[in-house]
Parts: structure tokens; sequence; C-alpha cells
């Protein structure tokens, strides 16, 4: 009865010990986490893209979409999930445009959402969507009878900021249904080929513990996709790698493009190197498209790494669409929840930026001369663009103002901030701390970034150009190489050569590789990272460390460093949630797998001396290996009824097996139980026998048959334990 009482408090314990969030539902969006081994659903093929995160603590799905050929407008979704055992609930919500087919595992409910039956762990969901897209949208669309000079400039984009600012199954908000033959497309289907947004979804789950996300999406038949856009038809891909991202060209048998694919390729890796502001995806995913259906832009960049630009577009213009939509690519403090991460006073800033440095990347790279360039900025000094405040977009009397007056500001400002600085500081510095920036971008955040770099000076140019109607005149060519000719220090950044740090301890069983160049480390703890950075130029400088995790900036350190001389700095991460990560300090890259405490099993339990004398320490020896396919860590806890009594961080590869010691005591007699991981044993303390008494020096037979009756006593009355929750 007793152990039976014991048992089912022990249970009650541990559901009460369950992780913060199993009572409520999570919302979670999918990441794209780099893996050293793909872990999906299905085969990839070429026409698919896969971001993996080898762990049963991850909650996969693979999308696959369709074309309709005889449903000219539509075409169709298939979303699979694998849920793994930490998941208890799970409910998905699909835009309000899509129309159920058929469902395995989930049920409908009254509120438009699906509902996961528990029938399966491979639920899934097929369903159709209307591909056409148009409306107030457009971008970069030509102008009827323009000249070069003046091409490039149709209102609002649907840029990454414009197009991911709601949740997942809203992100086409700012878009809707072709309706007529004269409307402009930003999305199509021909019926022959097409090019669509992949539809996203809502998640909401209840876990026992933290779970990661992980999506592969493909084209089921001939096309290409992402993972936010998808082309459906005959493709030819080409690929270049720089700095760890690889940038894929997909080109439609159907389109016939005004450039060579390799010249827009070594364009595209020009602008890669070129843009050194953080934000690196690990692929940029860009279509050409055919020019034979009515487009509202000239090319759209959407959700995290997609574009698509008509095969048409020059690369020898100013308005250089193949590199703006590329710019957009980098632009994270743009990215998701950008309604609350930018705010009105600094959105000119999006357009400016890629209309900026499309025009002096085909400057710099030779594809224009000065006085293209010259003609493209200074337009911004003209009615109706001048006459708006950038800073307030209803003052603007043209919608095309971010882009023209724009781009002559945002030049502006780099040109001040390179003469105050001698040309030590440029806007890509300030850009590189735009997208590291958690917090989101306001207008005087924008203005405190800049004095931050340039000083005052710098901050009053911005003042006077953003806050008024003012406008800069274009400056001449001498004036242009007085500035921008200048040449800033050079710095080296590499991974330092001591280990990482896990919660301020040196990391060294956690390399996986004897190489070093992957590691594994427990969730929701504090990682260190060293970085050494070496003035490799010929002149003083600031330097700027950064730590990017999957091309994201996570954490920097700007600070002076003179010619030939060496700094260390530590950077920190703390791992939101398990999955697999590329981690990268300059041209280092460290593969950095994040594990719960699931990722470790212990398969069995000893200890020594059994029984032992009160007092007596008690040797505890743990055997642990990996609970998946993948390496693990955790930190495994020694419990008692006292709560938990020793701690040790064990890291095991996927086929290794490691034993774990701890030394624990018990001063009364009794029967005591041990819990380890998922194991237990009990300890029994047993008083001396009274034969051994009677050779201590004091104790006679009396004495020695009242501390047994003591001891049986004590075993009788006995302390009942239950067994303490465990984290």
């Amino acid at each position: 009865m007793t152990s039976r009482l014991i048992a089912i408090v022990f249970v009650v314990l541990m559901i009460a010990s369950l992780p913060a969030g199993v009572g409520a539902f999570e919302s979670a969006e999918p990441t794209a986490s780099p893996a050293a081994e793909p872990a999906s659903l299905e085969p990839i093929d070429a026409g698919s893209i896969t971001a993996t995160t080898a762990t049963e603590s991850t909650l996969y799905r693979t999308t696959t979409l369709r074309h309709l050929p005889d449903r000219s407008g539509t075409f169709e979704t298939e979303k699979e999930f694998r849920v793994p055992d930490p998941v208890v609930d799970l409910e998905i919500g699909l835009h309000s445009r899509a129309e159920v087919e058929s469902t395995e595992g989930f049920e409908e409910t009254g509120d438009g959402t699906l509902e996961w039956t528990e029938e399966t762990d491979r639920p899934s969901v097929r369903f159709t969507m209307p591909a056409n897209r148009t409306g107030d949208v457009g971008a970069h669309a030509l102008e009827s009878g323009g000249s070069p000079e003046t091409s490039g400039e149709v209102p609002n984009e649907p840029t990454k900021r414009a197009m991911v600012t709601a949740t997942i199954d809203e992100r086409t908000e700012h878009a809707r249904t072709a309706t007529t033959a004269d409307e402009r497309y930003t999305f199509v289907d021909t019926g022959e080929w097409g090019v669509v947004q992949v539809p996203g979804i809502d998640i909401s789950l209840r876990q026992t513990e933290s779970v990661g996300h992980d999506e592969t999406v493909r084209v089921d038949g001939p096309g290409a996709t992402g993972g936010d856009i998808a082309f459906f038809g005959e493709v030819e891909e080409h690929q270049r790698t720089v700095d760890g991202e690889t940038i894929r060209l997909v080109v439609s048998e159907s389109a016939e493009m005004a450039e060579e694919p390799s010249a827009v390729l070594e364009t595209l890796t020009y602008a890669s190197r070129e843009l050194d502001v953080g934000a690196r995806p690990d692929e940029a995913f860009i279509v050409a498209v055919p020019t034979d259906v009515n487009w509202g832009p000239e090319g759209v960049q959407y959700g995290d790494g997609d574009a698509w630009v008509r095969a048409d577009a020059p690369l020898e213009n100013p308005a250089n669409i193949w590199v703006h939509e590329y710019v957009h690519v980098r632009q994270d403090f743009s990215g998701s929840a950008s309604d609350a991460r930018l705010g009105p006073e600094a959105e000119w800033l999006v357009e400016a930026q890629a209309e900026y440095y499309a025009a002096t990347i085909a400057f710099e790279k030779g594809l224009i001369e000065f006085d293209e360039l010259k003609r493209h900025l200074e337009r911004g000094e003209r009615a109706p663009y001048a006459d708006g405040i950038l800073a307030d977009p209803p003052s603007w009397e043209d919608d095309r103002t971010d882009y023209v007056k724009g781009r002559l500001v945002y030049a502006e400002i780099d040109r001040v901030l390179r003469l105050e600085t001698e040309g030590d500081r440029t806007l890509e510095d300030v850009f590189r701390v735009m997208n590291a920036n958690e917090e989101g971008l306001t207008g005087d955040g924008f203005l405190e970034l800049l004095e931050d770099a340039g000083g005052e000076a710098v901050r009053a140019t911005a003042e006077r150009y953003t806050l008024t109607d003012a406008t800069p005149g274009m400056w001449s060519r001498s004036e242009h190489a007085a500035a921008f000719d200048l040449e800033g220090a050079a710095f080296a950044y590499r991974l330092g050569p001591e280990p990482l740090e896990v919660a301020d301890e040196p990391w060294e069983d956690g390399y996986v590789t004897a190489e070093r160049d992957a590691v594994v480390v427990p969730m929701d703890t504090s990682v260190t990272v060293p970085a050494t950075v070496e003035n490799v130029g010929d002149r003083d400088g600031t330097y700027d460390a950064s730590l990017v995790i999957d091309g994201d900036i996570v954490d920097y350190n700007q600070s002076a460093l003179p010619v030939g001389r060496h700094a260390t700095e530590r950077l920190a991460w703390t791992p939101p949630e398990p999955g697999d990560y590329a981690l990268r300090v300059g041209s280092d890259e460290l593969a950095v797998f994040v594990r719960t405490a699931s990722s470790v099993t212990v398969t069995d339990l000893s200890i020594d001396p059994e029984p032992a004398r009160p007092g007596e320490p008690v040797d505890v020896t743990a055997t642990v290996e990996a609970a998946g396919d993948g390496p693990g860590t955790a930190v495994i806890e020694f419990r008692t009824e006292d709560g938990v009594v020793a701690e040790r961080t064990v890291v095991v590869a996927s086929d290794e097996r490691k034993t774990i010691n701890a030394s624990v005591q018990f001063d009364e007699e009794g029967t005591y139980e041990l819990v380890v991981g998922d194991r237990e044993t009990t300890v029994t303390i047993e008083a001396v026998p009274p034969a051994d008494l009677e050779e201590v020096p004091g104790f006679g037979v009396g004495t020695a048959i009242g501390s047994l009756l003591a001891a049986i006593t004590v075993i009788l009355v006995g302390k009942r334990w239950t067994r303490p929750s465990r984290r």
C-alpha cells in the first residue's frame, strides 16, 4: 500500500514539474537552421530547399507544392508533419484563401483551425491556393517611354518588410487576387508556368519540453523553390558560393535573358562580398521569370532570401534590379515582425538602401560610369520628390519619394560619414548594427547610430535631410573621389584558439570532431565564443567583431585598434531552441548542435558499497548515451530526498557511451531512493552489527543490544520519501 502511494505522488510531482509553457499554447514560426546532415521526411531533389535540425525534439514538416496546369491560377500544397514526443497538442491555421482538399490526423474546428487528433504522428493536410496576386505592391516597373536614367521607379515594392509584417498566415495581406486582365501581377500562374508564394501557416502547440522547428519545401514536378517563392515549369539552375552563402539563379526555360546567367551570378557574388553588413543567408534564391505577362514590378523580394526578377533586366543600369532585390535579402532589420521593429519614420531606409547600393555597386564594378550614377542620384533634387519629408511618409507627393530622394539622402549621409571619419566608418557599418539590433529601429534610433559612428556633424546632416524638406545637391566627380576613395583600416577576424565556454566554464568536452569544427551545447545556456581581431591594414581604425548565427548577428563589439595589433573579444549567445546552427566569426565557421536534456539517456545505474554505513560515502555511477541519431548533451542531476545533491555535465557522440560519477552519503539508517535521469535505485543504510560493536572500546553487550533496538525502531518507523520533482 505504501509503495503504491509513493508511486502515485511521484507521478503527480513529475507532472507539476513540467517546463513553463506546457499549460498554454505557444506560437512558433519555422526556422531555417543549417545542419551538418539533412534530416527530412522525403528525399530532396534539385528543386527543393531543406533546413534541418537532426534531433528527436524537432517538429518537422514537409511542404510539397504541385502545379495544376488544368486549373490556371490555382496550385496545390500538401503539408506533412512529423510530431515528436514532447508535443502533446498541435493546432495549425491556414491562410483564409486556402481550400482544404483532404486531411489525415487533423480535424477542422469551428474557428477555422485544424487540430491534431493524435491518431498518427505523421498528420497531413492538402489544400489549394490562388496563385495570382496583384495590387498596389509594384516596384521597379520601367516607366513608359523612360530612358535608362529614369527607369526603375514604381511605388511600393513588396519587400521583406512589406510582405512579412503580419503573422505567418497573413503574410500575403498586402496583395490581392487578380480579377481582370489589365491588372499588373506580382505573382502569377499562366498554366504553362507560374511563380507563387509558398503558403505559410500558424502553428500553436503545447509541449513537455522545448522543440525545434524545421521545414523542407519542395516542388513536385518541374520547378524550383527557395522556401518562400516557388517556380513551376522547366528551369535551368546556376549556383555560386561566397563566404558560406550559396546564390541560386534559376532561369525559366520560357524566359529570354537579357544577360548571360554567368554575368548575373558574377554581379550578385560581387554584391555579396561588398555588402559586409551581416544577415547573410545560407542561400539566396533568385528566379529569372518570363516577360510575357503584365508584370507590375520589375522584381520582388519575398521572405527571408527569395526573389524574382524579370529576365530582361539589364546589369549596366544604375537601377540594377538584380542587386536591388539582393540588398533586400540582406536587410534583417526589416524582416518578419517588422511592423513592431521598424518605425514609420525609418521606413524610407528600406528602399533608399536598396536603390543606393544597387547604383554604387554597379558603379564600383564598372557596369556604369560616374555620370550615370550622378544623374541617377540627382533626380532626388527635383519635384515632386524633393518636397517630401522622408521621416513623414504622408508628406510625400509621390509614392516613389523613398526610392528617389531617399537614395540621394542616403548617399549624402554616407559621404559625410566617410569624410568625418577619414574613411574609417561608412554607412555599411551602421547598416550592420541595424541588422544586429533586435529591439527594432526608429528614426531617432537611426540618428543615434549615425552619431555613434561619426559624431554630431553626421547626425546634423541626417536630421536636416530626413526631418525637413531640405534636399542635398549632387557632388562632382572629384568630390566623390575625395570621400569614397578613402581607404579605411583592414581587419582579419577569426575564432579564437581557446575553447567555447558554456555557463562560464570551458567546454572542451563539447567538441564532437577532432578538428574542433563541430560542438554540441545545451539549450537555454549562455555560450561564450572567443574571437580574435587583427589590424592587417596600414592605418589605425575601428573594428566590428561580430558573432553570426545562421546569418544573423547575435552579438558584436566595436573598438579602436592600432596597426599591427591584436585584440580578443568574447561574444555571447544563448540558444533559444534545439536545432543545428552555423556559427561564424569572420571566415571561420563552427557547426553547433543545440540539444535539450532529453538528448541524453541514462541506461544503467549502480552504487557501491551496498549496503552502506551511516555517514559513509556512496559512489554512484551512471552510464549515459545519446538518445537520438546525433550527439547529445545534458546536465545530469543526482537526486535524493533532499533534492539535487550533485550535477554532472556530459557530452556524448551518437555512437558513444560514457559513465559519470558522484558521491553521496546518508547519516541515518534506512532505505533511500536515488534518481539519476530516468533511472532510479535504492540505497540501504545499515547500523553496525552487534558483533562488530563488541570490539569497539566502551561498548558492552547491553549497549550493543540497545543500539540494535534503536536501529530496528528507525527501520520500522522509518522515514518515507517521495521522489522530488525533476527539472
